[in-house]
């Protein structure tokens, strides 16, 4: 890492003990989770199940792994991995030091268990990461392999108390706008090269994004010559998963990622425990935690601070995704706490294949950009329906605690003005197919919020309206703005209190919405003011 991203990152390091640990209410001993945790659910879940492990275990230094910083260990780290996975299961460990390395693989039967003061630093050489057919953004597609993954394993875990960082400052694009004059200038002298306000780390990296017309995955780049030249751009995700069952992550920290942090993809029996993520807050396509098409997981006692939404649930994006057909259902999301992102809870954009049996509770919200966030587009298809949202805290929320938002393109909250959304709001309305995206069946209560911009906006198609949302027992103080509820079916609001100086609610080609028991319609774009 050679640029001024990277001193930044030492403030945000040596603030790291200054966020006091968690309660882990349901915090893992001997490999069991509180079974309270399944207790009233709205919906019937499997437990999840936990990997065990033999109590057989290697050490990376006994296959020549060096902690000094400077000498590489990728292969040193993976033979003990292959090894430990030979003998049947157990675990590998990384003790105290600085160990820097290239890719590590998790074999099936294997924890990779770090000590305290292990720091893992995966190296900023962009070869040292092959290109691989993969899924990102919710597309078949290509990027650099991952500094950690694993692909059809079972049983595995990453568990301890170390540290993983991935190098992310050397990988990724970064916009004036979100750096001072100062650092900006620093930034530039170091090196890379800069195209409409952005900074790229490489020539080869801008014309990656030159490439892409959609999101991040380039397109109209056919050669293995052309891939490699664009290789910079590919810039990985710090830990995927795939098609793998029983999989543990607990105690560790992970940050400063390439592009998305945790992605967990197509896997059964995830449980994501205790886990730290820190991504500065300007980092693109910072996520902290994607999970996509997984089937039975818990999200629980957890710290996430990230540079794009932090706790996401995704199932593919468009044809891929309906083409995958693997819906993310029964997740359990408790007791976690989100220091900044774009979202604090998001469903979405890339929700194609589908999304379902979701209960969150129990969080706390500090600075997100949004609060909860749900988001999609034309084109996606795909059903989200059965969520469930309990007793959520907020503060300082610059736009939306609640946002439904089903004509997002691509752009943070604030990011969009009104006169853009309304512009690509006005096209012509398409019949109902499967690439129309539905949400329903959603129902959040017991939500309070300090300092917000607008309280709510529901934005649905008009072609396929938000349905049977319900909003119970929320308190919403200190809001530039009310609610506006736009291109909706049958929602509900009820002992709903905002404190704003404007309207505190209005409604516009929506139907049957219920404000404390008495139902409005308004199937008009003048919209109409509420008392409530």
């Amino acid at each position: 890492m050679k640029t001024l991203i990277k001193k930044l990152l030492v403030l945000t390091a040596l603030s790291l003990p200054l966020i006091p640990a968690q309660n882990a209410a349901y915090a893992q001993c001997g490999n069991h989770i509180d079974n309270s945790i399944y207790e009233n659910l709205p919906f019937d879940m499997p437990q999840v199940e936990q990997p065990t492990f033999p109590e057989y275990s290697v050490n990376i230094v006994d296959f020549g792994a060096k902690n000094d910083g400077v000498a590489l260990n990728t292969q040193a780290i993976n033979d003990a991995i292959k090894a430990v996975n030979a003998h049947g299961g157990g675990k590998v460990i990384i003790p105290e030091g600085i160990w820097l390395t290239g890719p590590i693989e998790l074999l099936s039967n294997v924890n990779l268990y770090t000590e305290k003061n292990a720091l893992v630093v995966f190296t900023d050489d962009f070869s040292a990461y092959p290109i691989i057919k993969t899924s990102f953004e919710g597309l078949d597609t290509r990027r650099c392999q991952s500094p950690i993954s694993a692909r059809n394993a079972e049983n595995i875990a990453i568990t301890g108390y170390g540290v993983f960082d991935g190098s992310g400052d050397s990988w990724r694009p970064v916009k004036k706008g979100k750096l001072t004059a100062s650092q900006w200038e620093a930034l530039v002298k170091s090196g890379g090269v800069v195209d409409k306000s952005i900074w790229y780390p490489t020539a080869g990296a801008l014309k990656g994004a030159l490439a892409c017309k959609n999101f991040n995955n380039p397109e109209g780049i056919d050669t293995d010559e052309e891939w490699n030249e664009i290789r910079p751009w590919l810039r990985p995700v710090l830990l995927n998963i795939v098609k793998s069952k029983k999989v543990l992550l607990e105690g560790v920290t992970f940050k400063n990622s390439p592009s998305w942090c945790l992605h967990p993809l197509s896997c059964e029996h995830i449980t994501i425990n205790n886990v730290k993520v820190f991504n500065p807050w300007y980092s693109q396509n910072g996520d902290a935690l994607d999970l996509e098409s997984c089937k039975n997981a818990l999200i629980i006692n957890n710290i996430f601070d990230a540079g794009d939404d932090a706790i996401c649930i995704k199932s593919g994006k468009d044809e891929d995704g309906r083409r995958r057909g693997e819906p993310c259902q029964n997740v359990v999301v408790k007791d976690n706490t989100v220091l900044h992102g774009h979202g604090g809870f998001v469903v979405g954009s890339e929700m194609s294949g589908g999304v379902k049996n979701i209960y969150v509770s129990d969080c706390t919200f500090l600075g997100t950009d949004v609060g909860l966030r749900f988001k999609s587009t034309r084109g996606r298809g795909g059903v989200v329906e059965g969520i469930y949202i309990h007793n959520i805290h907020m503060i300082d929320i610059p736009h939306e605690p609640l946002l439904f938002d089903l004509f997002y393109g691509g752009k943070a909250a604030g990011e969009e003005t009104e006169t853009e959304l309304a512009g690509r709001m006005k096209a012509n309305i398409p019949p109902v197919t499967v690439e129309t995206p539905a949400f329903r069946d959603i129902h959040i209560s017991h939500v309070i919020c300090k300092g917000a911009g607008r309280a709510m906006f529901f934005n649905g198609l008009p072609e396929m309206p938000i349905n049977n949302v319900s909003v119970k027992n929320v308190v919403i103080s200190d809001a530039k703005e009310g609610i506006v509820i736009s291109q909706t079916k049958g929602v509900i609001l009820e002992n709903v209190r905002i404190e704003t100086e404007g309207d505190v609610l209005q409604i516009k080609n929506a139907e049957d919405v219920k404000v404390n028991g008495k139902t409005y319609e308004n199937k008009t774009s003048k919209g109409q003011s509420i008392k409530m």
